[in-house]
């Protein structure tokens, strides 16, 4: 039995939530991998994940076990790193975590021109609005838009986002425009239906959140929210860079501007390295000043 495969393939199920899930990720049969981490659990004697039809969930000594074997496979992964020359060359595979639609806008231009400077890197662009466990591994850099937990982590500072309401010209003609949040209670509106960053959802002249109105959509994406609201359908709340091009262009206004409360920080994030392969740290000097640049070009919208 390689130990260390079944180690990663248990990292990989939880990770994933799921036996099938994991199975995709590696490219191997459910059967197998099934198979292998049972092998693991016979050698240990113990049972190590507690298996459902609809959940997945580790017992006290799997906790025990994942937790040391995220440790061994980070403390190889940087041995094998440190062999293959990443801290001496930026070379290698360099998994980026974004959230989706600010990383298409803002962090996937970078990367197409970082790769042009460093032939030696592939990127893995991970465009995805859950937060990414950083330092288990799951991304080497990870752009993050609200306030950060405490945690070990590395975080470089790119600026602010704020959290704003906006309607179309067309909407604001058939209904009063909002000048106090409590306006907004009676409004027809559109909800973005996946949590916005822990960031200012609260306006600043009072205690409540802000009023959703009266709910005439759900959406599980920005870019579909922006549509609807540019088509009249309601007014919604966003982070500012998702409505940025229609306000620049007219097709929506902000309103109760002077209500929002503090913006949210936004960060790139790393784990605690030892020592930082060459492949992040040039990645971090060639984007921080490129995001830096267009989180201001937001806030001019």
């Amino acid at each position: 039995m390689d130990r260390l495969e079944a180690m990663s393939l248990l990292i990989d199920t939880v990770d994933t939530g799921s036996f099938s899930a994991a199975a995709r990720k590696r490219g191997v049969p459910v059967a197998t991998l099934t198979r292998k981490i049972g092998q693991l659990e016979e050698h240990l004697g113990a049972v190590l994940v507690i298996r459902s039809t609809r959940t997945l969930s580790l017992t006290d000594a799997g906790q025990r076990y994942l937790a040391g074997a995220r440790h061994i496979i980070a403390q190889v992964d940087e041995v094998e790193r440190e062999a293959a020359g990443e801290f001496v060359e930026p070379t290698g595979r360099l998994v980026v975590s974004a959230p989706r639609m600010f990383g298409r806008l803002h962090v996937l231009p970078i990367v197409g021109d970082f790769l042009q400077q460093h032939e030696g890197i592939t990127v893995d662009l991970q465009l995805i609005d859950a937060n990414v466990d950083v330092a288990a591994g799951a991304a080497d850099v990870a752009v993050r838009i609200g306030a950060l937990p405490d945690s070990s982590l590395i975080g470089t500072r790119l600026g602010s986002m704020r959290s704003v309401i906006v309607a179309s010209p067309a909407f604001l003609d058939r209904y009063p425009t909002p000048q106090q949040p409590d306006d907004l209670a009676t409004l027809p509106s559109i909800v973005l239906n996946i949590p916005l960053p822990a960031i200012a959802s609260r306006p600043r002249a009072r205690s409540p959140d802000w009023p959703v109105g009266q709910i005439r959509l759900l959406v599980s994406g920005a870019e579909a929210a922006v549509d609807a609201a540019e088509a009249g359908l309601g007014f919604v709340h966003l982070l500012h860079y998702q409505a940025a091009d229609a306000l620049r262009a007219g097709r929506l206004r902000l309103l109760l501007e002077g209500f929002e409360g503090e913006p949210a920080p936004v960060h790139a994030l790393h784990a605690p390295l030892t020592q930082l392969p060459q492949k992040i740290r040039r990645f971090l000097d060639f984007s921080s000043d490129r995001l830096r640049a267009s989180l201001l070009a937001i806030g001019k919208a």
